[in-house]
């Protein structure tokens, strides 16, 4: 349950720090970033946050951020509201382009460029990003497992991330005929209690000793909160994988609590997409909507020495 506790409480501070409803401000300049997080307290969210105010902010810019909940109404009226107070541009996190249409709608008729961050291409969006994590995610998963037992995985449909790497794990399993999968969708808030009770259900009929068996999230959080249960249980014998490389994931990993993570710079993201919306502001909005493909990486135990030499902020 440390674990839990550890990121429920991180899940708090963010909460308050950014609430859904009003906005946090920062900086001073004649232009506006608005900020539309799907959840703040998810390290990913806040560093893709933080990464494009620091870039704005060096750029003179003044930003606001909400924290829309995991609700997708929020999040248009959100960015309806930042288009009412004459934002220059618009960041969105993750929402599904599909699930913004009357956000969307007011901010290209205001002609307000929007970057959608991880939520693909939509109505008034000149760029989007894509990091595909779930396949290396998934290949390092069954090869773990030797292409044959049971996984459950926690899933989310409110994000297009969790979306698309669910799709690519299926397109993994599907070539492994020896893996059976239970799916169950974890909500946002509530994720971390979610991931530890679709664990305890999952473990009853998993006992140890019936094979091959992992944990799969579409991202670290839902796993962590299964990772409490398997130490209630005294589990030790199922994999469990998660995305994101968050701090809680990397110290898990440290203490052989959490099999794998795939690490994605949020930081670097988020100051990647606020370059190229300034750049499409600069040109009038003009030219055509761009994709920026980002990378990331695998970090299982023995690749910790070298990942917090290059990023020591998680030491």
């Amino acid at each position: 349950m440390l674990i839990a506790a550890a990121v429920l409480a991180s899940a708090s501070i963010g909460l308050a720090a950014c609430s859904g409803t009003g906005a946090a401000a920062s900086g001073g300049g004649s232009h506006l970033l608005g900020i539309v997080s799907i959840a703040s307290g998810i390290d990913l969210n806040d560093n893709a946050t933080k990464g494009a105010t620091q870039a704005a902010e060096a750029a003179g810019w003044k930003v606001q951020v909400v924290d829309a909940q995991g609700d997708a109404s929020k999040a248009n009226a959100a960015i309806t509201n930042f288009v009412n107070k004459g934002a220059t541009a618009i960041i969105t996190h993750v929402f599904p382009a599909t699930s913004l249409g009357s956000g969307l709608a007011a901010a290209q008729a205001a002609g307000v460029p929007v970057g959608s961050w991880g939520g693909g291409k939509g109505p008034g969006i000149v760029v989007d990003t894509v990091t595909p994590l779930g396949k290396p995610s998934a290949e390092a998963m069954v090869a773990d497992m030797g292409g044959k037992g049971s996984i459950l995985a926690l899933t989310y449909h409110g994000g297009q991330l969790c979306i698309d790497r669910e799709t690519a794990l299926d397109k993994v399993l599907a070539a492994h005929p020896g893996i059976t999968v239970t799916k169950e969708e974890v909500s946002i808030p509530g994720f971390l209690q979610q991931g530890a009770q679709y664990a305890n259900a999952w473990l009853s009929s998993h006992p140890a000793g019936t094979g091959p068996l992992a944990i799969w999230g579409c991202w670290d959080d839902p796993t962590l909160g299964a990772i409490s249960s398997l130490e209630q249980q005294n589990r030790t014998d199922v994999l469990t994988y998660g995305i994101q490389g968050s701090k809680t994931a990397i110290a898990a990993i440290q203490s052989g609590k959490l099999s794998a993570t795939a690490f994605e710079d949020g930081i670097k993201e988020g100051k990647d997409i606020f370059a190229a919306l300034a750049k499409s502001v600069a040109a009038g909005g003009k030219g055509t909507p761009v994709t920026i493909t980002e990378s990331g990486q695998i970090i299982r135990k023995p690749d910790l020495a070298a990942f917090l030499k290059a990023h020591p902020e998680f030491n």
